[in-house]
């Protein structure tokens, strides 16, 4: 790994990816490009288009202010890939030609194929270390059945939720639904972060729209009950010794939710109080929830846990993200600064916190 003091470590930043939340992994990715310290790191930029193809650009491009001013794809780049045991090293498809070779990666890439254990496992394979958890704390997370059913287990507070298979869509009995989970319930696709596909239902009607809605970004939805509390954040960071920030609070509209709009697009109206106006035990108690909550899901690197804190001083775990946003207004790093560690030294944090947890597994015994 070239980390010595006279060569930059390059980093593979992967960004885009076949997702519904790929425009969201282009913002991220610019601002994780602008924060990278370039005296330590060098870039190297994989764009995955919305086909999953991986398109080498030897230099950034950057999307127009209407584009959301991230990073750009170009199409017309050189497709190139990783195989197994190649320690790093980008191979163009068509060739077979090395182009170079990579340190560590950063895959800044939001839901299905990036966030859920798939390229996890491949940079596993190709013997690359990696930011955020590994193949296990990745899939577990982004499964919000599963998830759920963990942190359950775990003596964690989760809200009361029903699921069903696409097969079942056509058995599923709203009136029931609203019956017994309450008259207010969030509709959510099992596999997508950033609110897409989700909406909130409060009738019959609102729930069987809802329901369509998420079946279209997945095969299985969570129909949960909606908690009335104060949506509260934090952002944990670290390996075998995880630590939480500051603790922050959303305010959304009234009768509205943290919707992807407001998450990524500034919308008027949704207020990011950093850090959250509330008790400072409930605040603590919050800390050891998602530090717990990190730990039981099996994740490493980073993950933001997002949580409700009821009046009655409980608190529920609502998700856990594992590779949050890093737009200027996402919360994992708005969190992070707020707790005395800035944006460009979170990303060196993040990076060196992956190169240590690789060398400690490469020391393991993969022979008798």
């Amino acid at each position: 790994m070239n980390n010595t003091s006279d060569k930059k470590i390059r980093v593979g930043l992967f960004f885009g990816g076949k997702s519904a939340e790929h425009q969201v992994s282009l913002i991220s990715a610019r601002y994780v490009y602008d924060a990278l310290d370039k005296a330590k790191f060098e870039p190297v930029l994989i764009g995955i288009d919305n086909r999953g193809r991986w398109l080498y650009h030897d230099k950034p491009s950057f999307a127009s202010k209407d584009e959301g001013e991230g990073l750009k794809i170009d199409e017309d780049r050189p497709e190139v890939t990783l195989y197994p045991g190649g320690r790093g090293e980008l191979i163009y498809k068509d060739s077979h030609e090395s182009i170079e070779s990579i340190d560590v990666a950063f895959p800044v890439l939001h839901g299905t194929y990036g966030e859920d254990g798939t390229i996890q496992g491949l940079f596993e394979l190709a013997n690359v270390p990696y930011v955020g958890p590994g193949v296990l704390g990745s899939s577990v997370a982004m499964d919000k059945d599963v998830a759920k059913r963990l942190l359950r287990d775990g003596d964690l507070l989760v809200s009361p939720f029903k699921v069903f298979q696409s097969e079942e869509r056509d058995q599923i009995n709203t009136g029931e639904l609203l019956g017994e989970l309450g008259n207010v319930l969030f509709v959510k696709p099992a596999n997508l972060g950033s609110s897409v596909g989700v909406k909130r239902a409060t009738n019959e009607g609102e729930l069987r729209a809802a329901i369509d809605e998420a079946f279209k970004y997945d095969n299985k939805i969570l129909i949960e009950q909606g908690l009335v509390g104060d949506e509260i954040e934090c952002s944990v960071l670290g390996n075998q010794k995880p630590e939480a920030s500051a603790i922050g609070r959303i305010i959304p509209r009234e009768n509205d939710f943290y919707s992807y709009e407001a998450k990524y697009l500034g919308q008027e109206g949704v207020v990011l109080e950093v850090p959250a106006q509330i008790d400072s035990d409930v605040a603590e108690k919050a800390k050891v929830i998602a530090v717990k909550a990190y730990k039981t899901l099996c994740c490493e690197g980073m993950a933001r846990v997002d949580m409700f804190a009821t009046k009655s001083g409980k608190i529920y775990i609502n998700e856990i993200n594992t590779i949050p946003g890093f737009t200027k207004i996402s919360m994992y790093p708005k969190l992070w600064q707020k707790s005395g560690l800035e944006y460009s030294d979170l990303i060196t944090k993040l990076l060196h916190l992956a190169i240590d947890r690789s060398k400690s597994r490469q020391s393991l015994k993969t022979t008798q």
